[in-house]
């Protein structure tokens, strides 16, 4: 088995049956120091208890995915949206908390795509904007980062109206930057030609809150959702991206999030292993610093 690299995360998506308590105990069983979890599996044991397991595994806690979906019109499900927003905001502070030394308090933000019956694209990402301004300064009294992640432009119609990493730079750039910052995930931003200058503009803004990635491969399934894939199996070029990431002098985990029914239907521990064993070999000879912060 490879060596697993210590700035290695996995993100509980990754694993998605996996209830609390596996995630942990196989993240852990593999010799991986950090995991990112998901809200859902924190609900069913209640913030409390995933607390005392994460604080019991001994792993560090790396983000807490994934919150967002404001871009509805002002009225009663947008104020349903911001306020389970502060709820995740709480889940993410308790959370980091509790886990291991080097642990970071980070929330993932989802934008939300296109409001029903819209075509304003423009104005979708205002209400995002708009959304953020409200939540930062709880955010910012609870310690924690909110981390805009732009997704795919194929997704830009019903989950995320971000699709660009400058996008999401150019709305966290109201706010202070550890207050709100940006998520980095090759999955959604390997195509982009300019990507290399947005990674290095996020370093020297000092916006880049984690780090996330998986690999790309066509053919695409028909659920365009579920089409991510070990780090090495597909076409992104790691290489340059990891390097760039490394040059704005992020030295902290680097999450592996992955979407594929495939692979979620495999063992949770050999997917974690794979997971390890493709990061070892796609990621990790481009890092420059090889333990976490």
């Amino acid at each position: 088995m490879s060596t697993v690299d210590p700035r290695l995360s996995i993100n509980q998506a990754t694993i998605k049956y996996a209830d609390l308590a596996t995630a942990l105990r196989v993240t852990a069983d593999a010799g991986v120091q950090a995991i990112g979890l998901w809200r859902e599996p924190v609900q069913e044991v209640g913030l409390e208890v995933a607390a005392q397991m994460l604080n019991d595994s001994g792993l560090r806690f790396t983000t807490h995915c994934r919150s967002g979906f404001f871009t509805m019109p002002e009225g009663a499900e947008r104020r349903a949206s911001i306020a389970d927003n502060l709820v995740a905001i709480e889940e993410a502070a308790v959370l980091a908390a509790a886990g291991a030394e080097g642990s970071t308090a980070i929330l993932v933000l989802v934008a939300g795509g296109l409001p029903a019956g819209s075509r304003d694209v423009i104005g979708a990402r205002e209400l995002v904007r708009d959304a953020i301004g409200e939540l930062a300064p709880h955010a910012k009294a609870a310690g924690v980062t909110l981390a805009i992640e732009p997704l795919h432009p194929m997704y830009a119609s019903d989950r995320c109206v971000v699709s660009t990493l400058g996008q999401a730079l150019d709305i966290a750039a109201d706010f202070e930057p550890e207050v709100v910052g940006a998520t980095v995930d090759t999955f959604h931003i390997w195509w982009d030609p300019d990507v290399l200058a947005s990674i290095e503009r996020a370093g020297r803004e000092g916006r880049i809150a984690t780090y996330q990635v998986c690999d790309w491969k066509t053919p695409l399934p028909a659920d365009v959702l579920l089409s991510r894939h070990y780090p090495g199996d597909g076409i992104i070029d790691f290489a340059s991206l990891t390097a760039a990431v490394e040059a704005t002098g992020y030295d902290r985990d680097i999450e592996v999030e992955i979407f594929n029914e495939q692979i979620w239907a495999t063992d949770h521990l050999e997917v974690v292993r794979r997971t390890a064993a493709g990061f070892a070999a796609s990621v990790s000879p481009h890092l420059r610093v090889t333990a976490s912060a």
